[in-house]
């Protein structure tokens, strides 16, 4: 080897690694009824994880879905919580306020009595997936078939976007909307225009979680979720394919770095701790 040789050998060993983000499993909690979407919120004036299960088909008007509650440990709190929806799908709150896309409805929930509030129908939909609301308490549901946001206003849901293929995960950063859509997640201003921030997953996207600093998690209903750089890299924390458990309508704990992920079919929820690599300098 020559001097040259040995010099720049001995630079790249001394250089940092590269090291990504990496889940740590905490807990698995099984004997759920088809968990889609996980939520952080409270009920009872404690932490509480709203999962949505759907129970039936996940297409079905059958009345057979509703909401379970687990405690932050992964223990069942109060699993018929709510019961009678039919495919509840994406959960955001606001102001004491559940908001469930079911199928063709956003359903609206008072979370300190567990009461149906209404029942909002959207024209022309078929299956609603997402919910998200902005800083005003504006609530945008996605349409995954009909490749569709909607907007709620003055109680009325109304399309907002149209022609966002495979439209589903939603989530607000400060005012700016992304939208995890087939193998993309989007960035949208108040107009609705749409930016790519990243592409490339293997699979199809389903939710979207903003994890600090411009970077995202965000999973793929078929057993992946990626970590989401603010550079649009992307590192793959998770396959569960190998074990045949989905990786649905993740939910986030920004305080603790804490992921909640529904199996779907696998009928569990799943937390993983976010360790970050630390960066000197």
């Amino acid at each position: 080897m020559s001097f040259k040789s040995f010099i720049l050998l001995s630079f790249s060993l001394a250089l940092p690694v590269a090291a990504t983000p990496q889940l740590e499993l905490l807990w698995h909690t099984k004997d759920l009824r088809i968990p889609e979407s996980v939520l952080l919120g409270t009920a009872a004036k404690a932490p509480t994880l709203f999962v949505s299960e759907i129970e039936g088909q996940g297409n079905a008007a059958d009345g057979q879905g509703g909401i379970a509650l687990l405690n932050v440990d992964g223990s069942i709190r109060q699993q018929n919580w709510l019961r009678g929806l039919n495919a509840p799908k994406g959960l955001a709150s606001f102001q004491g306020k559940l908001y469930v896309a079911d199928l063709t409805e956003l359903v609206v929930i008072d979370i300190e009595t567990a009461k149906v509030l209404e029942k909002i129908s959207a024209p022309d939909s078929v299956f609603l997936n997402d919910v998200a609301v902005d800083s005003q308490g504006t609530v945008y549901v996605s349409d995954t078939r009909k490749n569709r946001l909607y907007r709620l206003q003055q109680n009325k849901l109304s399309p907002w976007l149209e022609n966002v293929e495979a439209a589903n995960g939603l989530t607000f950063v400060g005012e700016q909307l992304f939208i995890g859509a087939g193998d993309k997640l989007f960035k949208a201003d108040g107009q609705g225009n749409l930016t790519t921030v990243a592409q490339g997953f293997a699979e199809r996207a389903d939710g979207v979680e903003h994890v600090g600093n411009g970077d995202f998690i965000v999973s793929c209903w078929a057993g992946l979720v990626y970590y989401v750089h603010a550079d649009g890299k992307l590192d793959l924390l998770l396959d569960n394919r190998p074990h045949n458990l989905n990786t649905a309508d993740i939910g986030w704990d920004s305080t603790k770095q804490i992921l909640y992920v529904p199996t779907f079919l696998g009928n569990s929820v799943q937390a993983y701790q976010l360790k970050k690599p630390k960066h000197n300098g």
